[in-house]
């Protein structure tokens, strides 16, 4: 099952976590009702994005195979089949589309679909077009965000979005970094890009995230989680410690970077269970 498991690519399910955002920081994580809801919709999202990874697999065949290490992916090694793999990935979207549809949530299938036609596009020809490539990454962020919000009838503060926002904008130009200075990809964005400007830019939007987060904290229910503040810059000073770091052990993707740092795991886990404390103890 492990290459079915690869192709699904399940460890990246973990950024579909987002969805429940809203309903952490909105104190609602022990509504049973909006709960259900939220599983519902990570399932679907899982789906879908599993999807999208097929199709991308699917048509990159060829570059995976010239890869150092995508050349392993179920498709390129041969290990799946074309068919099979398109096979899945219908299966996937049909599942998704069923679920959604119990949902009944129009504003949250509009972001399902969004989110699948930006990155069919992303695939098609956008991933080789500069920023327009990391600004994708970043939307993909922000849609489960706002895709959370909706299916459990949460509003989104302004806050959270800017966080979320100008948080993915930094991931996405690590990524594009990493991938930059290892110079083992085969993406042809890579040729408009300099470590120079993805620099500047990571510097400014992690400035950014930290002080759209510290004035999130003054507006929250709990004056108390401003003393949160501190822990969210460590984690990100962490996170820009592996990315910039440890440069020849990651090429910058969230998912690996996170879940092999057991540190800033740990880091996430602290951070996670002040929250939880100040917003459903305290």
């Amino acid at each position: 099952m492990k290459k079915y498991f690869d192709l699904l690519r399940i460890k990246h399910y973990i950024k579909n976590l987002l969805i429940f955002i809203p309903m952490f920081f909105g104190g609602e994580i022990f509504n049973g009702q909006k709960l259900y809801r939220a599983i519902l919709g990570f399932v679907c999202f899982c789906l879908l994005s599993s999807s999208i990874y097929i199709f991308n697999d699917y048509r990159d065949i060829e570059n995976d195979r010239l890869h150092p290490t995508k050349k392993f992916r179920p498709l390129a090694s041969g290990k799946v089949s074309p068919l099979t793999a398109l096979f899945i990935m219908i299966l996937c979207l049909v599942i998704t589309s069923i679920f959604t549809a119990y949902l009944r949530n129009i504003a949250g299938s509009l972001c399902l679909i969004l989110y699948f036609c930006l990155n069919l596009l992303y695939s098609i020809g956008l991933k080789n077009r500069p920023i327009i490539d990391i600004v994708i990454l970043a939307a993909g962020f922000v849609i489960r965000i706002f895709y959370g919000g909706f299916i459990t009838e949460i509003p989104i503060s302004q806050w959270m979005y800017l966080v979320i926002v100008s948080g993915s904008l930094y991931m996405g130009l690590g990524k594009r970094r990493n991938e930059l200075h290892k110079q083992t990809s085969t993406r042809n964005v890579l040729k408009y890009y300099s470590i120079p400007f993805l620099d500047k830019n990571m510097y400014v939007c992690v400035a950014l995230a930290n002080v759209f987060y510290a004035l999130w904290t003054l507006d929250m229910m709990n004056k108390k989680i401003v003393w949160t503040v501190p822990i969210f810059i460590i984690l990100l000073m962490r996170y820009s410690y592996d990315i910039e770091g440890m440069r020849e052990k990651y090429d910058g993707d969230p998912t690996e970077v996170i879940l092999h740092d057991y540190i800033l795991v740990g880091i996430i886990i602290l951070y996670a269970l002040c929250i939880f404390l100040l917003l459903y103890v305290l």
